[in-house]
């Protein structure tokens, strides 16, 4: 029997951060016949975007990839807060995916990997989502990625 995700997370060595808190006329997470969806998460610091940019210009793409990590950590624990446990969720199913790129990049499924791979890594095969990556010219704050994230529940 797989490990719970709760446990797969210990095991991973991660904690989840502390769950986000909106700042706009928004809901972190949203929970409604036996799904939930997290609003976009973005990677802050005392209320200013982590390596603030566009990717393929001010941030490299293993940046990139590591704040695509880092912000399905925060969407995690958006579901967490309002599901009680990670462990409630059987599937995640779409991953959005939004790159604030440079004129000329063009790996923003790369970027994406670092959130699907982590996924993968928690939840097995029941993480592996269907997936959009997605080129934009900015995002809140100047943040080089954001995170969605759609998930069956138990």
């Amino acid at each position: 029997m797989a490990a719970a995700p709760t446990e797969r997370l210990r095991e991973l060595g991660l904690t989840l951060p502390p769950p986000p808190r909106p700042v706009g006329s928004y809901a972190a997470a949203v929970v409604d016949a036996g799904r939930a969806i997290v609003s976009g998460q973005i990677v802050t610091k005392d209320g200013a975007a982590v390596s603030p940019g566009r990717v393929g210009r001010e941030v490299p793409i293993e940046r990139a990839q590591e704040l695509a990590r880092l912000a399905t950590l925060q969407a995690l624990s958006a579901l967490a807060d309002v599901l009680g446990s990670i462990d409630r969720i059987r599937r995640v199913l779409r991953v959005g995916v939004y790159v604030a790129s440079s004129e000329d990049f063009v790996r923003q499924h790369e970027v994406g990997n670092g959130a699907t791979d982590l996924l993968v890594g928690i939840f097995g095969d029941a993480g592996r989502p269907a997936r959009a990556a997605v080129g934009v010219v900015s995002l809140p704050l100047n943040a080089p990625v954001e995170i969605e994230l759609l998930v069956a529940l138990v």
